[in-house]
């Protein structure tokens, strides 16, 4: 199986310039002293998360005739948003399948950007994709399971690497694998000596479990749905798992409660907007200090499309 290299990132970085956000590193000056901290926030693209950048590069590498085609997608939310966003951009139709338990703001969102909501029971989202496929003959633009996409997703760590080239720590939230795959392959190629390491809930870690036991472990959708984190339930495919296994220093599980509370410090201390699974990073560097390494540390924010009630509820509004 072939893995995504440093050039193939380094092409879809050239290839989605201009249509993403180049988004910085928020330096933490509350941070602890022996633990630099950087926040990378890509919360602030365009739809709001990360997604952007692989959807943006895998339909730029389509050819004129599978975009006429239209395309389809199957999402939790944020992927979604990122097809809908991208598909408008080239003029393609798109077709989006969603979870019915999907927060109403990332489907309000899909919807604004012109493409066809289909709410289905979590457990029905990949066959129903796959239906859609079939019958409208259009593309599937998958959520982590591609290398364009993991190419994509890939040039956060490029810019990781760019603007901190001694970093020592950075944090990725997992959950399908394709940011995860993305980071790590980056920043190993361009910082060898730097450590990239996964979160995910402990209600959702079966990538943990995975790497642990060296083959995938399959968790029932029914368990990976307990978390907050609503971007966070998926599981790893074939592709992405050689990926991690490969290039990643290890994974971390957080509780919910310490995913609600580095959202909220995320908000006060550092003026961030946080989805649960954008704050699994600040979770595992306030909660798990013992299991990582200590030094220069960035931590990826994936996204910030949180429902505004369990914000208010976080806050405590």
């Amino acid at each position: 199986m072939e893995l995504v290299t440093i050039d193939d990132i380094r092409a879809a970085a050239d290839r989605i310039r201009g249509a993403i956000v180049r988004t910085p590193l928020l330096a933490s000056p509350w941070a602890d002293e022996d633990r630099p901290l950087w926040l990378k926030p890509e919360s602030l693209q365009p739809i709001g998360a990360f997604k952007l950048r692989g959807a943006q590069n895998a339909l730029a590498r389509l050819d004129e005739a599978s975009r006429r085609r239209g395309v389809v997608a199957y999402s939790s939310g944020n992927h979604a948003q990122a097809v809908a966003y991208a598909a408008r951009s080239f003029g393609v139709p798109a077709h989006i399948v969603m979870p019915d338990v999907t927060p109403q703001i990332k489907i309000d969102n899909t919807r604004a950007y012109g493409a066809e909501v289909v709410l289905v029971p979590i457990a029905e989202r990949e066959a129903a994709a796959y239906e859609l496929v079939e019958k409208l003959g259009a593309v599937l633009v998958p959520p982590f399971d591609h290398p364009d996409v993991i190419a994509g997703q890939g040039t956060i760590g490029l810019e990781i690497a760019e603007d901190l080239p001694d970093v020592e720590l950075v944090l990725v939230p997992v959950s399908g694998g394709g940011l995860s795959s993305g980071v790590a392959s980056a920043v190993k190629a361009l910082c060898p000596s730097a450590a990239v390491v996964g979160v995910e809930p402990e209600l959702a870690g079966d990538a943990r479990e995975s790497l642990r036991a060296g083959e995938l472990v399959d968790w029932p959708i029914e368990l990976r749905a307990r978390t907050i984190a609503d971007g966070l339930r998926s599981q790893l495919s074939e592709l992405t798992f050689a990926h991690l296994r490969t290039r990643l220093d290890g994974i971390v599980t957080v509780s919910e409660d310490e995913i609600r509370s580095a959202m909220g410090v995320l908000a006060t201390r550092s003026r961030l907007v946080t989805e649960p699974s954008g704050a699994v990073g600040l979770a595992a560097y306030l909660h798990r200090a013992g299991d990582l390494p200590r030094g220069r540390t960035v931590i990826v924010v994936s996204g910030g499309n949180v429902d505004r009630a369990l914000l208010a509820d976080v806050l405590g509004a």
